[in-house]
C-alpha cells in the first residue's frame, strides 16, 4: 500500500498533512513523541490530534519514536521499505528562544534527527519524496539590514528595493549573520537536505517557511505568535510584544496551502531543491495590525504592552518571495487570505474555550 511517513504528525502541519494524505488514500505513518509539551507546557500538546486520528482515519498508524532514536526510526523504516513514496519531516525543536536553554537538545532534535531520517529514507525508500520545513531563520538577522522604513502600523522594505514587489528571495545570504541557536541548528537540517538530493541524487526538497500557521496550531508565547495571540484575546490573557514597538512584519501561509505545494513538489519532484514560502504579500501582517484585524473580526479588545527588548535575532520584516516555487509549480496558488486564516482561528479558539469549560 502507497505510505506517507509524517514526522510531527500530531502538530501544525503534520496534522494537516494527515488530513490530506488520508484523503488521497495513502497508508499514514506517524511519528510524534509530543515533545512540543515538553517544550511549551500542557497547553501545546498535541495528544488530542493522535486520539483523534486514531479513532477518525483507519489507515493512520501511531508510533511515538524519538527522530534522535537512530535505531527505532531504522527499524521502522525497514518495515514499511519501498512501500514508503514520501516522506514529510516537519518534527522539530521550533523556537529560537527555547533553543539557548538547552542547545544541545535543540541540535540533536533539528539536526540529529534530520539525519536519521534522511540515511534511513535512504537506505530503504531511496525513490521516495523527502519534503522538509526549514525556516526562515536560515537567514539569521540579516533582513534586519535591509533598507527598512517605519510606516505607522508596520515596519516595510524601501520601495526602490529589488525584494520590494515579492518579498525575500532564495538568494539572501545565510552566512555573517546572527541565526540563533535554533537557526543554526535548522540550517545544518537544511543544508543536509539538499545535500542528500544533491550527493545521493534523491527527492529532496526544503521549505524555509515564514510563519506556518493555521487552526490546528496549538499557540505557545515561544513559539506561534499568531495562535498564541488569538489565544490571549480569547482567554483574556495579557500579550507582551518584544520590541520594533510592534510593528514588525511576518507573511502567514496556512497549513493547508503549505501541504499543496508539499502535494505539487511530490507529484513532481527535484533533487536538492530550495524554495522560500509563505504568505508573501498575498498574506502577511504586522503585530499592531493583527491585534486591530481581531478586534475587527471578532471583537476582542486585547491587552497588551510592548517591551523595548527584541528577541536575540528576530525579524524586524519578512515577507517570502514564493516565485521561484510558482515557477516551477504553475498550478500553486493559495487559498487563504490573512482575514480568513485570523476568522477560521479565531473559531478554533473560540471552540477550544467552550470544550475546557
Amino acid at each position: 500500500m502507497k505510505t506517507v511517513i509524517i514526522t510531527g504528525s500530531n502538530g501544525l502541519i503534520g496534522s494537516e498533512a494527515v488530513k490530506f494524505f488520508q484523503k488521497q488514500g495513502f497508508r499514514i505513518i506517524g511519528i510524534d513523541n509530543n515533545m512540543r509539551q515538553y517544550f511549551f507546557g500542557e497547553e501545546a500538546s498535541t495528544l488530542k490530534n493522535k486520539i483523534k486520528f486514531e479513532k477518525e482515519y483507519p489507515t493512520y498508524v501511531h508510533h511515538s519514536i524519538d527522530i534522535r532514536d537512530e535505531a527505532g526510526i531504522n527499524a521502522l523504516f525497514a518495515k514499511y521499505n519501498t512501500d514508503t513514496t514520501c516522506v514529510i519531516h516537519t518534527a522539530a525543536q521550533p523556537s529560537h528562544d527555547w533553543a539557548a536553554r538547552e542547545p544541545i537538545t535543540d541540535f540533536t532534535i533539528n539536526a540529529n534527527g534530520t539525519l536519521n531520517l534522511l540515511e534511513a529514507t535512504r537506505k530503504h525508500c531511496p525513490k521516495a519524496v523527502f519534503i522538509f520545513t526549514s525556516t526562515n531563520k536560515v537567514y539569521g538577522d540579516t533582513p534586519n539590514f535591509l533598507p527598512l522604513v517605519e510606516l505607522e502600523t508596520r515596519w516595510e522594505i524601501d520601495k526602490t528595493h529589488p525584494f520590494y514587489k515579492e518579498g525575500i528571495d532564495e538568494s539572501m545570504s545565510i552566512d555573517n549573520s546572527k541565526h540563533s541557536i535554533f537557526g543554526a541548528s535548522k540550517l545544518s537540517a537544511d543544508i543536509l537536505v539538499q545535500e542528500y538530493g544533491k550527493y545521493f541524487g534523491m527527492n529532496t526538497a526544503v521549505f524555509r517557511g515564514g510563519c506556518l500557521t493555521g487552526p490546528a496550531h496549538n499557540g505557545a508565547e515561544l513559539h506561534g505568535f499568531l495562535a498564541y495571540l488569538i489565544k490571549c484575546a480569547v482567554h483574556n490573557r495579557p500579550y507582551t510584544i518584544f520590541g520594533y514597538k510592534g510593528k514588525q512584519v511576518r507573511d502567514n501561509i496556512h497549513s493547508y496551502d503549505l501541504i499543496q505545494a508539499f502535494w505539487l513538489f511530490y507529484q513532481a519532484p527535484r533533487q536538492g531543491e530550495v524554495y522560500n514560502m509563505g504568505g508573501a504579500r498575498h498574506s502577511n501582517i504586522s503585530m499592531l495590525e493583527a491585534i486591530a484585524a481581531i478586534e475587527r473580526i471578532a471583537g476582542y479588545k486585547l491587552k497588551y504592552s510592548i517591551s523595548p527588548d527584541a528577541r536575540v535575532g528576530d525579524h524586524i520584516w519578512y515577507i517570502s518571495d514564493v516565485g521561484k516555487f510558482k515557477a516551477h509549480y504553475p498550478a500553486f496558488n493559495f487559498s487563504y487570505t490573512m482575514e480568513q486564516t485570523l476568522s477560521e482561528m479565531i473559531t478554533a479558539a473560540e471552540t477550544d474555550l467552550i470544550v475546557q469549560r
